[in-house]
């Protein structure tokens, strides 16, 4: 009796186990993982390039003398405003004026001798009708008046040459403009052809902004205009100062070079800039942004929505109708704060996959929670947006 118990017993444990074990091999439904998503929407944006620039005066002029001398005297405060004409060295003039005095002289002497070959002439010319003197007489008496006559223009041609040497004397200001250095002192000796400049003007308000860009990017600028949607900017620069602060006036983009530099590669775009301060000197280097185009139907996405592979293909992850995801190669333009300003692969209504990309992969089943990506880069979903401002779900966060 015993016995018979023992072996239903141990019949009655095999059946429990066995039941155990075919419930523990039972499949699992699939779980379908919830992403967050948001539909793309093209939006304004204006292009903007940054561009490394240099300071350049608008007119630069190296003053120079025109004759030479000893400099008896400087006119001038260094780092001052000059205006153009004002005289800022004297030569000593004194053998300047002994020129010009000679040349009056020589003038005065040469007027006194046409006169006389002239009365000479006529009187040789009234003989001549009685034969009183012969033809050749007559005719040299001639030829004499026309040499003087001549001669008066040569001394007056040598006496403007004296004046204007005597004014070359006092070296003025070529333009106006803040003055440099000077590299002279009264006393020193200067020529018509030395090399070495007196000091530099340079006008300072306007002042000019010279740019570096390459030719690749002038390339792909004109391919942008080249699309129906897109326009062209306007005319406007923005200038960051060597500090990182802004520069308050803004400038005109005014030409392009026309030529590349073989040696970059580049091209130089010069801007012009008011300089009522004097802040912005010659040779400081700067930043600029300027509005090269307006896309009125740009598609802007948050970069977590953009990947890369190891080679550097963009890619993104779109959810279709029937709520799987897609994979789709995009070509990114440029970065636009936290978001890529994208030029292909994706369209106006798009799902793009934003958050919990690495549970999912092409061809997986979501579940789908719609959000929109605020100012500040953080998710939050469609729903909370009239109500509450809390994030996507938690179950929509489990990795980009």
């Amino acid at each position: 009796m015993k016995y018979s118990t023992c072996i239903g017993g141990l019949l009655l444990a095999s059946v429990l186990l066995s039941g155990c074990q075919q419930e523990t091999t039972q499949p699992q439904a699939a779980r379908v993982t919830e992403v967050a998503y948001l539909i793309v929407t093209p939006s304004e944006h204006k292009i903007e390039t940054q561009m490394q620039g240099r300071v350049v005066a608008s007119l630069t002029a190296e003053v120079r003398p025109q004759v030479g001398g000893i400099v008896h005297e400087r006119l001038f405060t260094e780092g001052e405003f000059v205006e153009e004409g004002d005289v800022l060295y004297q030569i000593e003039p004194a053998t300047f004026q002994a020129a010009v005095n000679e040349a009056k002289a020589n003038l005065n002497s040469a007027k006194a001798t046409v006169e006389t070959a002239k009365l000479k002439d006529q009187r040789f010319a009234d003989l001549l009708e009685f034969e009183g003197v012969s033809q050749q007489d007559a005719d040299d008496a001639h030829a004499t008046y026309l040499e003087a006559k001549a001669d008066i223009e040569r001394f007056e041609a040598a006496l403007e040459t004296a004046r204007i040497n005597l004014e070359f004397s006092k070296v003025k200001a070529p333009i106006s403009g803040r003055i440099g250095i000077s590299n002279v002192t009264p006393g020193a000796l200067v020529t018509a052809s030395q090399t070495t400049a007196l000091s530099t003007i340079r006008t300072l308000d306007p002042i000019y902004v010279d740019m570096i860009k390459s030719s690749t990017e002038i390339l792909k600028l004109r391919q942008l205009l080249a699309k129906t949607d897109i326009k062209k900017g306007s005319t406007d620069v923005s200038l960051l100062l060597e500090d990182g602060s802004e520069y308050e006036l803004k400038g005109q983009l005014k030409m392009q070079e026309v030529a590349v530099d073989a040696s970059t590669g580049a091209v130089t775009l010069r801007a012009e800039f008011p300089n009522p301060d004097g802040v912005l000197l010659p040779g400081m280097f700067v930043r600029t942004r300027v509005n090269e185009a307006v896309d009125d139907n740009a598609i802007l996405v948050p970069q977590q929505g953009v990947y890369h592979k190891p080679a550097g293909d963009a890619y993104a992850y779109v959810i279709d109708e029937g709520n799987k995801v897609q994979s789709r190669v995009v070509k990114t333009i440029s970065a636009v704060g936290n978001k890529w300003f994208i030029s292909s692969g994706l369209k106006a209504g798009d799902k793009l996959l934003v958050e919990g990309s690495s549970k999912v992969g092409p061809g997986s089943e979501v579940k789908t929670v719609e959000v929109q990506m605020q100012s500040n880069g953080k998710m939050v979903t469609v729903a909370a947006q009239s109500g509450n401002s809390s994030s996507a779900p938690a179950a929509a966060k489990g990795g980009v």
